[in-house]
């Protein structure tokens, strides 16, 4: 037996008011839960400041080397030992920017009219070579050994008053004079100056 019409009509509105109650009864439900993701975000990376510059020059290998017109010399007593006397050549910056200093002095003894005596001071292995920078204003050294010009007989020294060092700065062509009173071999094949490589720092003078 077929349903009339209404029949029909009741029993669709029936199956829609069940299937709208089941469908609000899903969605009653709590959601389903989901992962975190956590996301981090970081600043770029600043750029480290650019070096101030000092004069034009900056620190160790990339400073100038130091002209002699920009230093100042001295000489100091460092004391003596089996017939031999030290002294202690300072090297002190005074312009306003850092330079460098590397390896061996030049030194000789002069004579009061500036005549060179004798043979020009021998390199000292004591110390390997090293470079100095030296700031405004800071001092290097460099330890001179003077061998007793008497401990010669005197027709080999041929024995000559001094009264100045002359001083080439490592890699320079002008030089310092630094006064010293003493005796010098005026004979080339006598040596009696030694001098080693620039330190840095003050020396051991007195």
């Amino acid at each position: 037996m077929k349903p009339t019409p209404v029949a029909a009509t009741t029993l669709a509105a029936a199956a829609c008011i069940a299937l709208a109650g089941l469908l609000a009864g899903c969605g009653s439900g709590q959601p389903s839960a989901r992962p975190t993701v956590t996301v981090t975000v970081t600043a770029p990376a600043s750029s480290p400041p650019a070096a101030s510059p000092t004069g034009g020059t900056s620190q160790g290998a990339s400073a100038a080397a130091c002209a002699t017109s920009v230093l100042s010399g001295s000489l100091g007593s460092a004391g003596a030992a089996a017939g031999t006397a030290f002294y202690s050549i300072e090297f002190t910056n005074t312009s306003s920017s850092a330079c460098t200093l590397y390896g061996y002095p030049g030194v000789s003894f002069v004579t009061a009219s500036g005549s060179q005596v004798g043979t020009p001071a021998t390199e000292s292995s004591a110390y390997p070579r090293q470079l100095v920078t030296l700031a405004p204003g800071a001092t290097a050294h460099a330890e001179l050994g003077v061998a007793t010009a008497q401990n010669y007989p005197t027709s080999t020294c041929s024995p000559v008053s001094v009264s100045r060092l002359k001083v080439y700065p490592p890699g320079q062509t002008s030089a310092m004079f630094l006064a010293i009173s003493t005796t010098g071999c005026s004979n080339t094949a006598v040596s009696i100056l030694s001098v080693q490589t620039v330190q840095p720092g003050a020396g051991t003078a007195q």
